[in-house]
């Protein structure tokens, strides 16, 4: 079967998400440098490979394997959460979420060139690549036709055929909102307040509000991160174990199964949230402290900087591979072990390859995909 399924997803590497926040001189506050955080391109690394792992099924369990669904919740219960923290504390780092107002209707228009573009092009290009490849072989996700398609990629995105593209949109919306709650008297203080309301607020998902609610939390605690400077690296470099202890303490449960979720039916609903605020709040010191403490890891700062592309196509590669890989093994407890290893294995160096060989050639898909 050809798995296309885009689920979930992760944002951009570290090198993609700075060229998202970051402006030219005349857009940026005023002494903030052009600087590379190689600690949160780890960071980065260390998550791409959960999300590829969270991609390996995509809609059927292989029959006898029960560990993997809870394993699964659990990853997804703070990963996105700590990309979106990342998000944020670049945002404010760069300067770029206090532009002063009089630059606001540009910097709006070079968001939407930055994130609108490449969501639009991606998510129409993984709507295309689905209904061509329905031809061939079964395809997870698809839409009942191209125009269905297309109104669920923003309308009932619930059902999108090109989830994975979420994050772009949700990060264009945080990128023009934000300067504006921050310019208004205790702009600080409102930003937080709003934060705290949108992820209680049952919305829809249409245009991706619920998704917009969700995570704003977590955008705002890495600006907040990134304000408080040295006190926030001072703080996490002393408690990063005490919170991976308890990261593990929350997380651990449900991928055990013992907290089951049923995240079809809970996502985005209490209390899977209280949950997902919880382990998201938790990872935020966790995964940047042990980053920082780590040292340097070539490995894994070079996933962390190809992680957007892998982002874009690991179901590509995972699906494409689990096609082949189903003529010669069963999708059961017995074939899985191996399968999920050439699996891990396509999704993460798949799409490194396909940036090398064939879209770094082409000036437009090479400055999309970073």
């Amino acid at each position: 079967m050809l798995s296309m399924s885009d689920r979930t997803s992760s944002p951009p590497s570290i090198a993609a998400l700075i060229r998202a926040v970051q402006l030219p001189r005349g857009l940026r506050a005023k002494g903030t440098p052009r600087v590379r955080l190689h600690e949160l391109d780890r960071a980065k690394g260390m998550a791409i490979l959960l999300v590829v792992l969270g991609h390996l099924v995509a809609r059927d369990n292989p029959v006898g394997v029960t560990w993997y669904e809870p394993l699964r919740i659990a990853i997804y219960l703070f990963h996105m959460p700590l990309f979106m923290f990342l998000s944020g504390y670049l945002a404010f780092r760069m300067g770029t979420a206090r532009v002063d107002l009089a630059l606001w209707p540009r910097l709006v228009r070079r968001r939407a060139v930055r994130l609108l573009v490449p969501f639009l092009a991606f998510g129409l290009g993984t709507l295309l690549v689905k209904v061509v490849a329905a031809q061939v072989a079964p395809v997870d996700n698809l839409p009942t036709g191209f125009w269905v398609g297309l109104r669920d990629l923003l309308w009932d995105t619930s059902r999108s055929p090109a989830t994975a593209v979420w994050f772009v949109f949700v990060l264009f919306v945080y990128s023009v909102i934000t300067p504006l709650v921050l310019a208004l008297p205790r702009g600080r203080l409102w930003l937080v307040l709003l934060a705290g309301v949108l992820y209680v607020l049952p919305v829809g998902p249409p245009f991706y509000l619920d998704r917009i609610c969700t995570f704003f939390v977590f955008f705002v605690a890495g600006g907040l991160a990134a304000e408080a400077g040295r006190g926030w690296l001072r703080r996490i470099d002393a408690a990063w174990p005490f919170a991976l202890a308890a990261l593990a303490a929350v997380a651990v449960p449900v991928a055990l199964g013992w907290i089951p979720f049923d995240w079809r039916v809970a996502l985005w609903h209490f209390p899977y949230k209280w949950a997902l605020l919880l382990a998201g709040l938790l990872s935020l010191p966790a995964i940047h402290g042990l980053a920082r403490a780590m040292g340097r890891s070539a490995a894994l700062e070079f996933l962390g900087r190809e992680s957007f592309v892998i982002y874009l196509f690991n179901t590509l590669f995972i699906g494409a591979t689990k096609a082949v890989l189903l003529t010669v093994l069963a999708w059961n407890a017995t074939g899985f072990p191996i399968m999920a290893v050439a699996l891990m294995a396509a999704g993460t160096f798949g799409p490194i390859a396909l940036k090398g060989l064939v879209l770094r050639r082409i000036p437009v898909l090479a400055r999309m995909t970073g």
